[in-house]
C-alpha cells in the first residue's frame, strides 16, 4: 500500500505501508542502532516522534516477550528501508509488522532512509506526516506544518503513571499509600523514590539489582509526599518532551535537592540541571542510537553509550557544579555532579536496552552515594 512521508519543509518521500492504511504525525528523527528496534519502539522517551532506523534491514529477529522497556509501543510511526516479514530467531513470538499492528502503530518501508537521515542531519529534526490517503504530498506538508513543535510540549504527563507502584520480581506492581501519606516499604534495602517521567524498565531492573527498595511515583508527587514516605534517596527517570515545560516538577526537585541524595538519567538529568540553576536547549537533530562516544572526565575512560535525547543542558556559570561527562561527537554535556550536595546525573542511558553496557557503573555509583550520605 502506497504511503507518503511529508516533512514540514516541503520534502517528501514515497514508500509502502507494511501495517495497512492509516495516518501518523510527529517529529521525524533517526536512530543509528543496528539492532534493538523492540527496545526503541517501547521506550516512552520516543513519544511524539516517528523514528527512522538507519540500518537498512529491520525486523529479521522478530519480537519477543522479554525485550520490552514498557508495556506498549510509544513511537508515533516506524520508518525503515526494508522490513523483514518472516523473522528467524528462537526467541521470536511474532513479526515486526504484526507487533506494530497489534499496537496500532504505522510502519513504512521502501523509502531512501539514507537520504532522509542526511536531510535531517542537514536541516534538523522536523514535524512530519505519514499517510496512505489519496492526497497530494503538498497537502500532507501543510498538515505537517500544523503539528505542534517538540519545543514547548509536555509529553512526560502523557506517558507517566497516574498512581505510585513498586517493582517486584521484574515487573511493576500497584501499591497503596496510607491516608496520612505514609508507606509500608516491603523490602529491607535502602528506600528510593523513583520519579517516573517515562521510565525504561531496565532502569528499574538495575536499581533493584543494587538491592534498593523502590517506590515509583508520578510527576505530580510533591516534595511533601516524598517526605511522608521517608525515603533515603530520590531518583529521576528518563522521559519525552521539552524539559522546560516541567516547571512544577523542577520546583519540587529544587526542594528535594536540599534534603536527599539525588540522581537522574536523561530527562531526569535535564530536570536536575534546571533545578540547580542551569538551562536547556534543543539540539538540531538529537542523539539517538547505541554508538555515541562519551568521556568520563573523572576517570579519563571513553565509553560507547546508548542515547536518546533531543534536548541538552547548559550549566555554564552555575556554581558548585563539576562536569563529569562530555559527548565526544559534539562536546555537549553528558553528566555532572554537585560539589557540595549528594547529586549526580548523566544525559546518556547507562541501562542500555538497547546498547552497550559500558556505562552501567552509574548504578553502583548511585548506590555508593546513598550509602555514604544516608548511611544505609
Amino acid at each position: 500500500m502506497k504511503a507518503i512521508l511529508a516533512l514540514e519543509d516541503g520534502t517528501w518521500f514515497e514508500g509502502r505501508s507494511f501495517t495497512g492504511a492509516g495516518n501518523a504525525g510527529g517529529e521525524a528523527i533517526f536512530n543509528t542502532g543496528m539492532t534493538g528496534y523492540q527496545e526503541v519502539l517501547t521506550d516512552p522517551s520516543y513519544a511524539g516522534q516517528m523514528v527512522c532506523m538507519t540500518y537498512p534491514l529491520v525486523g529479521n529477529y522478530g519480537v519477543n516477550l522479554e525485550d520490552v522497556e514498557s508495556s506498549r509501543v510509544w513511537v508515533e510511526a516506524f520508518i525503515v528501508k526494508e522490513c523483514c516479514k518472516v523473522p528467524s530467531n528462537w526467541r521470536s513470538k511474532m513479526s515486526l509488522p504484526d507487533y506494530l499492528k497489534e499496537h496500532g502503530v504505522m510502519g513504512i518501508e521502501g523509502i531512501d532512509t539514507r537520504a532522509l537521515t542526511r536531510h535531517i542531519r542537514l536541516h534538523g529534526a522536523q514535524r512530519a506526516i505519514i499517510s496512505t490517503d489519496d492526497v497530494t504530498p503538498e497537502e500532507l506538508v501543510e498538515r505537517a506544518k500544523g503539528l505542534p513543535s517538540m519545543d514547548g510540549q509536555n509529553l512526560a504527563e502523557r506517558v507517566a503513571p497516574k498512581e505510585p507502584y513498586t517493582w517486584v520480581d521484574g515487573a511493576p506492581r500497584t501499591v497503596s499509600i496510607a491516608a496520612d501519606g505514609t508507606y509500608d516499604w516491603p523490602g529491607n534495602g535502602p528506600k528510593v523514590v523513583v520519579y517516573d517521567f517515562g521510565v525504561k524498565w531496565n532502569i528499574l531492573r538495575l536499581l533493584a539489582a543494587q538491592g534498593l527498595d523502590l517506590l515509583v511515583v508520578p510527576p505530580h508527587f510533591t516534595a511533601q509526599q516524598v517526605d511522608a514516605v521517608k525515603p533515603h534517596a530520590v531518583f529521576l527517570s528518563n522521559g519525552p518532551g521539552d524539559p522546560a515545560t516541567l516547571g512544577d516538577v523542577i520546583g519540587t526537585v529544587t526542594t528535594l535537592a536540599n534534603n536527599y541524595p539525588l540522581a537522574g538519567i536523561c530527562l531526569g538529568h535535564q530536570i536536575l540541571g534546571q533545578a540547580l540553576g542551569g538551562t536547556t536547549y534543543k539540539l538540531k537533530f538529537g542523539h539517538h542510537g547505541v554508538n555515541h562516544p562519551v568521556k568520563d572526565l573523572t576517570t579519563g575512560r571513553i565509553e560507547i553509550s546508548s542515547q536518546n535525547h533531543g534536548f541538552c543542558v547548559d550549566m555554564e556559570g552555575v556554581e558548585d557544579i563539576e562536569v563529569t561527562h562530555i559527548n565526544l561527537n559534539d562536546n555537549t554535556l553528558e553528566g555532572f555532579r554537585h560539589t557540595t550536595k549528594p547529586i549526580l546525573a548523566i544525559q546518556h542511558h547507562p541501562e542500555a536496552g538497547p546498547g552497550p553496557h559500558d556505562s552501567q557503573y552509574f548504578f553502583p555509583r548511585f548506590r555508593e552515594l546513598v550509602r555514604t550520605h544516608a548511611g544505609v
